[in-house]
């Protein structure tokens, strides 16, 4: 994996600061429970802004984002409480 400021790099995608940005709009947009603009470090599951279905919807778009496969093991609120977990989840794993 190579690291830089504010980029890592997956196999087969690229997680940077833009990336954030696309997957949070995809929230407020298509998954989000009364849209608004959604910020890094918001809780979107503890706020209901997203709920089960929502994560499902989410984890696919990351999939085809990035042409990688999360682990369902992996799809815990930990890593998907907000973008910024989940941004961090993707560049540690």
């Amino acid at each position: 994996m190579t690291t830089s400021d504010n980029k890592a790099q997956t196999p087969t995608g690229e997680i940077d600061h833009d990336f954030g940005r696309r997957l949070a709009a995809f929230i407020s947009a298509d998954v989000a429970d009364g849209g608004g603009e959604i910020e890094g470090g918001t809780d979107v599951l503890m706020t209901g802004l997203v709920d089960s279905l929502g994560v499902v919807m989410i984890v696919d778009w990351i999939e085809r984002e990035l042409d990688i496969a999360i682990d369902p093991g992996d799809v815990v609120l930990e890593h998907f409480r907000s973008v910024d977990a989940m941004v961090g989840y993707l560049r540690a794993r």
